[in-house]
């Protein structure tokens, strides 16, 4: 009887230390993408509204994205159990991340780039959900976004199981990796109706004003107008904040956790980009 408990003590010892040992992977995970391509805290975290570089509170949420369709407020997403998502489930989060859809029904409206978080495969979602849930609660209670458009009734089909692809398929993943970082979210035209332009995918030419100034989302395929001619290095250095001439970007791209992708994926990401259909700048047409 004495050997029997013995036997099993190690076994619930051992089932343990494998389940810590998967978790920290799955918290490593969400680590990288939070703080590196996904980037959540460009929009989640509080920002001084008279300079968007100096910003605290990181996923408390208050930041004002104010537009003619709407006044976005992006919601405290830290475990706080009052004011941010500490009573929703990982499922809850879940299907608000990936599917637009909070635990009480209500649609999430833009600029959340829903369309590509339906990308995100079941293994990077549950690593992101990992990381949220181990952030500091911080009570931090924002206003409501104003919506001066319907929103849509829903982002499509509930999404079944999604795997990555294998990142040594590089042009797929990187297609991935863009997806998920919601690139094209911002480097892609929008029509009259305010819907992203994909025939012209990739093609730049919005416009984002705020206390930076204004500036414009520029041409991300291998025509002239675009990166043609661009280096791999210099690409990289573009993404991360630099421009070619050492100067450096305005907002509202996430430079700030993009100098945390890793090589591997930066080369991905950029193989992707070669592979684009060359488009003229969308800003000239």
């Amino acid at each position: 009887m004495q050997a029997r408990r013995v036997l099993l003590l190690l076994f619930l010892i051992a089932r343990c230390g494998f389940a810590s040992a998967d978790d920290g992977t799955r918290l490593a995970r969400g680590k990288y993408l939070m703080e590196s391509v996904v980037a959540c805290a460009n929009c989640h975290a509080t920002r001084d509204p008279r300079d968007e570089g100096k910003f605290s509170r990181s996923l408390a949420g208050g930041r004002v994205i104010d537009e003619p369709p709407f006044r976005a407020v992006a919601p405290n997403i830290t475990p706080d159990l009052e004011t941010g998502i500490g009573k929703w489930t990982d499922e809850q989060i879940g299907k608000a991340i990936r599917e637009g859809v909070r635990p009480d029904g209500t649609i999430i409206g833009p600029p959340m780039p829903i369309g590509f978080y339906r990308n995100l495969s079941d293994d990077d979602l549950a690593a992101i959900v990992a990381y949220l849930r181990a952030q500091p609660p911080v009570k931090h209670a924002v206003e409501k976004s104003t919506y001066r458009i319907p929103l849509p009734p829903n982002y499509g089909e509930p999404v079944g199981h999604v795997r990555a692809p294998s990142p040594k398929e590089t042009i797929r993943y990187g297609k991935y990796l863009a997806d998920i970082g919601h690139c094209m979210e911002c480097h892609t035209p929008r029509g009259k109706d305010g819907q992203l332009v994909n025939r012209y995918v990739g093609a730049g030419g919005q416009v984002f004003n705020g206390a930076w100034g204004m500036s414009v989302s520029r041409n991300l395929t291998p025509d002239a107008s675009g990166l043609k001619g661009w280096t791999d290095a210099q690409i990289a250095a573009a993404i991360r904040g630099t421009d070619r001439h050492g100067g450096h970007y305005k907002p509202p791209m996430a430079y700030t956790w993009y100098e945390n992708i890793s090589s591997a994926d930066m080369r991905a990401l950029i193989a992707y980009l070669r592979s684009l259909e060359p488009q003229p700048f969308a800003g000239e047409r």
